[in-house]
């Protein structure tokens, strides 16, 4: 996971761009994390979260890598 400088744990900013397909990987992966909208792709439940494995799992898992995450203090994307 991502190490944060300073007090409380490391958050991350969670994006699902244009390109997702609707595999339904990340609602296998992370339920909780994510839903799947009237036209049948994915968006994340909340924009922000607690970093985890779960979501870092959806990412990776994603057949055509629309998701993407990064740092919530710094705006660094990292590659999951």
């Amino acid at each position: 996971m991502t190490e944060r400088a300073g007090p409380g744990p490391a958050r991350w900013v969670v994006t699902v761009g244009g390109g997702c397909i609707g595999s339904g990987m990340c609602l296998a992966t992370a339920a909780s994390y994510f839903v799947q909208t009237a036209d049948g792709k994915s968006r994340p439940v909340h924009d922000e979260v607690d970093a985890n494995e779960p979501v870092r799992d959806a990412a990776a898992f994603c057949p055509v890598e629309a998701i993407t995450l990064a740092d919530a203090r710094t705006g660094e994307q990292f590659d999951p």
